[in-house]
Order: structure tokens, then sequence, then C-alpha cells
């Protein structure tokens, strides 16, 4: 059975949909909610830190600081009881351990309860694709793709 003309127009509309569309925008929500797993990674890397200061309980603190493009040079902090926490847009705040501590956890929820919807959105994506890709299976008439054999376990 040969569709017709207006069927097959249709049907490359779907596509272009599919490809200039829908995956393109999973691709965004993927990359977005990736860069809000890093800036997770990296508000729990400040908290492990602030930590071994606490435990360490000594003021003075030497470290490598990152000068970009990999370059590295010797820190030395002789007071260590106040750190300055990115808070977003670019600002930066002088915190003590412990409101830093506090700050980070409120934020790390934040992120995360944000990392929840960016997959919820994910999968809304795909589900939209997955419905796409059936009404084109529908409209040129294919038949289900036939279930693999399964075969008993025991």
């Amino acid at each position: 059975m040969v569709p017709p003309a207006g069927v097959d127009q249709k049907v490359l509309q779907y596509e272009a949909f599919i490809n200039d569309v829908l995956r393109r925008d999973l691709q965004k929500v993927l990359e977005q909610r990736d860069q809000v797993y890093e800036k997770i990674s990296q508000y729990l890397q400040l908290k492990n830190t602030i930590q071994s200061l606490q435990e360490a309980g000594s003021q003075q603190l030497k470290a490598d600081v990152d000068l970009g493009c990999n370059f590295f040079v010797q820190a030395h902090v002789n007071d260590s009881s106040r750190v300055f926490v990115a808070v977003g847009f670019g600002f930066f705040v002088e915190m003590t351990h412990d409101e830093a501590l506090r700050f980070i956890d409120k934020k790390t929820t934040q992120l995360t309860v944000f990392t929840e919807q960016l997959t919820k959105d994910s999968a809304k994506i795909k589900a939209h694709i997955r419905m796409v890709l059936e009404g084109l299976r529908e409209l040129q008439g294919l038949s289900d793709l036939p279930e693999s054999q399964r075969r008993d376990v025991f």
C-alpha cells in the first residue's frame, strides 16, 4: 500500500519537528541539569573543605590556587575563620564557617529540587518524542516491532 503524497509531507514535517525542536530542547535541558549538578558538586566540595578546617582547628592555611590554565601558586592564609562564598550572579559574601555551612545546605537543597524538575522536564520531552514517533508509525502504516523472544529463567 503506497501512502498518499500528503502523508509523506506530514511525515517529513513531523521528523523535522522531532529533530529541530524536541531533540534540541532535550539536549538543552540535559546540559542545564549537568551544569546544576556541577554547581552542587562545587558546593559540596566547599562544605568538605570548611568541615576539614573546623576539625583541624588551625587558623593558618596553605593551599594551591589555580590562576587559570592549570597554573597553580601556593597561597598562605593567616586567618581562615571566614570564607567568601559565591551566592549567585557573580556575588560573593564573606561568612563564618557556620554561616557558610548553613547556606551550603540550603543552596544544595534548592539546586537538588531544581535538578528534579529538570529531570521531569526531560522525561516529558522524551515522552513527546516517543508520542510523535508512534504517530509517524501509524501515519506510515507500519506494524508494531516484534517483541524479542523471551525464555524462562528457571
